[in-house]
This record gives structure tokens, C-alpha cells and sequence, in this order.
């Protein structure tokens, strides 16, 4: 129970890094393309994140044999590898189509792994609580009422971005499989993957300089190493610890953060439509919380 707590508060922060660091996304592309903001901010991350591997290494002596260590080594690359590829099919497609898609909308659709988590895992054999079920439920109604706005019309982002949905919930599910890893490791490993994978788009479509990548800074700094470097982090220490369909509503209250924080950073003003939605997905949290079964 215990472990299970410190796994939903690590999932908690990671929803509120993401959710504030939403602005820093948008920001980006007043500077940079899609791509180049990614495999910048993703080195960002795996940079971010040596130290504390480094620190983890020579803290204490390693009595681990040659075999246990390859056998781990094995397990990491292809942990990493795999979260690496879900990560970055969906990071592409959603810093892409943010040029194109409002912020909120593009915050609704993109959350919408919230649905597709539960769906894979019923596929996958697991059995799902009906107040979590309910609680899916109630967290897309109030995503519905947070971010989205049926007079912005409707484009092939929004497909696109549908689908970037389906590559989040895929990468959750990805993380609990590799849920016996060291996840500092693995999610540095992902991040190299991400980097490595975005520079073959960003050298083919975009033109990036040196003086474009200074004045994109502040955006690059905050999504790498704190969008990147810590929270994917504690979402892989989160989940180590938690179920795939409650790490969903969990992280997908990063919409609620990011509504707040425009509002207080941005001095953006909530109407009641917006008010009702946070309320609802905040209900939803916690109604997946108030009991914990062996499964979900």
C-alpha cells in the first residue's frame, strides 16, 4: 500500500510537469520546427538524467554477476527501445500537430488515452473495476467540458492527433510491461531513442540554427529536463507501483494542471464550462482512489 501511494504521487507530479509544461510546447514553435523541438528536448532529457544513473552506479558496490548483469542490460535496451518508439511516434505526431490544432482541443483529443488504456488491457486479459470503469467515464466528460470547443471545427489533425492518443496509451502500457527495470535507466534509454528517431525528420523537413535553438531556450530547458528528464521519470517510478488504467487517470489530470496553470501564469480566466470539467476529472481521481483491489 505503501509503494502503491508513492506510485500515485509520482504519477501526480508527472500530470503536473506535463500539464505546465504544455505552454513551454507551445511556445517552442514560435522558434523551432516540431522535430527539432523534440530531439533537442528529448538529449535534454537523457542528459538530465546521467548524473543520478552515474550517482546510482558508484553509490554502492555492484555484487552482481556477469551473467545477472547482461541478462539486465538485455532487459534495459530492450525496455528502452520499445518505450522509445511508442514515445516518440507519439510525441511526433502531437508537437506536430499542435501548429495546426487550438491548445485545448489538441489537450482533449491527446488525453483521450484514457479510454484506449482500459480497451488494450481488457484485450490484453485484465480485469477492470467497475467504479474505474465509471471513473474513465467521468474523466472524458470532464476533459470534453475542459478543453474542448465545438465552434473550432474539425481538420485531419484531429485524426492525426486521435491516433497520437492511441501511441500514448500504447506507451503506458509498454512502461508496465518493463515495469521490473531500472527506471532512470530505461528512461534515459528512451530518451536517446526518441533524440536519435527525431533527427532523421528534423534534418529531412526542417532547417534548424543556432540562434533559433538560443532564443527557443527557456521552452527547451523546461520541456527536457523537466518534462522529460524528471517526469517520464517518475511515470516510469510510478507505474512500477500502480496499475496501467489508474496511471491513466492519473496522468491525464496534466489537462486540469494546464488549464490552472494558464490561468495563473497566463492570467487566463476559467468560464464555468471549464470550472465543471476540472471538477469532474479531480471526482474522477478520486473515486478510482478511495478503494484498491489486486486488480483492476
Amino acid at each position: 500500500m505503501k509503494n502503491r501511494l508513492a506510485g500515485n504521487v509520482a504519477l501526480f507530479l508527472t500530470a503536473l510537469i506535463w500539464g505546465l509544461g504544455f505552454v513551454a510546447q507551445r511556445a517552442g514553435m514560435e522558434f523551432i520546427g516540431p522535430f527539432t523541438f523534440n530531439a533537442v528536448r528529448s538529449f535534454l532529457g537523457a542528459l538530465s538524467l546521467i548524473p543520478l544513473i552515474l550517482w546510482v552506479k558508484y553509490s554502492k558496490p555492484d555484487k552482481r554477476t556477469e551473467k545477472r548483469k547482461f541478462v539486465q542490460r538485455v532487459g534495459l535496451a530492450r525496455a528502452g527501445i520499445s518505450c522509445g518508439i511508442a514515445l516518440f511516434i507519439a510525441m511526433s505526431i502531437q508537437q506536430y500537430c499542435m501548429q495546426f490544432v487550438g491548445a485545448g482541443k489538441a489537450g482533449f483529443i491527446t488525453a483521450l488515452y484514457i479510454i484506449f488504456v482500459p480497451i488494450f488491457s481488457i484485450f490484453m486479459g485484465s480485469k477492470i473495476a467497475k467504479r474505474v470503469i465509471f471513473s474513465v467515464f467521468l474523466s472524458v466528460v470532464g476533459l470534453y467540458l475542459l478543453c474542448f470547443h465545438p465552434d473550432g471545427g474539425y481538420s485531419i489533425y484531429d485524426l492525426w492527433l486521435l491516433i497520437g492518443a492511441i501511441f500514448y496509451g500504447v506507451h503506458i502500457l509498454v512502461v508496465d510491461n518493463y515495469s521490473k527495470v531500472h527506471p532512470i535507466k530505461a528512461s534515459c534509454v528512451q530518451f536517446l531513442v526518441v533524440g536519435i528517431l527525431s533527427l532523421i525528420p528534423m534534418y529531412l523537413m526542417e532547417s534548424p540554427t543556432w540562434t533559433s535553438l538560443v532564443e527557443c531556450r527557456v521552452p527547451l530547458l523546461y520541456a527536457g529536463f523537466l518534462a522529460c528528464g524528471v517526469a517520464y521519470t517518475l511515470q516510469m517510478f510510478g507505474q512500477k507501483h500502480t496499475f496501467p488504467v489508474l496511471a491513466s487517470l492519473i496522468l491525464c489530470l496534466e489537462s486540469v494542471f494546464a488549464v490552472i496553470g494558464g490561468a495563473l501564469i497566463l492570467g487566463e480566466v476559467l468560464n464555468m464550462r471549464e470550472i465543471i470539467g476540472c471538477v469532474l476529472m479531480i471526482s474522477a481521481f478520486i473515486i478510482a482512489n478511495t478503494k484498491v483491489e489486486q486488480r483492476f
